[in-house]
């Protein structure tokens, strides 16, 4: 049974930074697809960015230069390092992870297992 657990949410200043972690247990392949998404009140949940078995990377536009997503698979671990943050970027963030349906690995997979979220609020 694959979990993933996401950590680091909080409450900010616009242009300010925060670091989310997720990790990853149950699963046994190596480096998998993996991305976070997030989610606003009364809006569809959004592909930030995604990261494949090779570490090739794409972002959301809307985050392109600001967040950076990154895995460290000693420590079964996905992190998105987000900076200058503004008040849009305030959302439910999710951390989905294996396996991936269909082909490719980017923010608009569709992922098998979700995290539960955490909190980012950026306040201006």
């Amino acid at each position: 049974q694959v979990q993933l657990v996401e950590s680091g949410g909080g409450s900010v200043q616009a242009g300010e930074s925060l670091t989310l972690s997720c990790v990853v247990s149950g699963y046994t392949g190596n480096s998998p697809c993996m991305a976070w998404f997030r989610q606003a009140p009364g809006k569809e949940r959004e592909g930030v960015a995604a990261i494949d078995s090779v570490g090739t990377i794409k972002y959301a536009d809307s985050v392109k230069g600001r967040f950076a997503i990154s895995r460290d698979s000693a420590k079964n671990t996905l992190y998105l390092q987000m900076d200058n943050l503004k008040p849009e970027d305030s959302a439910v963030y999710y951390c989905a992870g294996p396996p991936v349906f269909g082909p490719g690995c980017t923010p608009n997979s569709d992922f098998s297992h979700w995290g539960q979220g955490t909190q980012v609020t950026v306040s201006s």
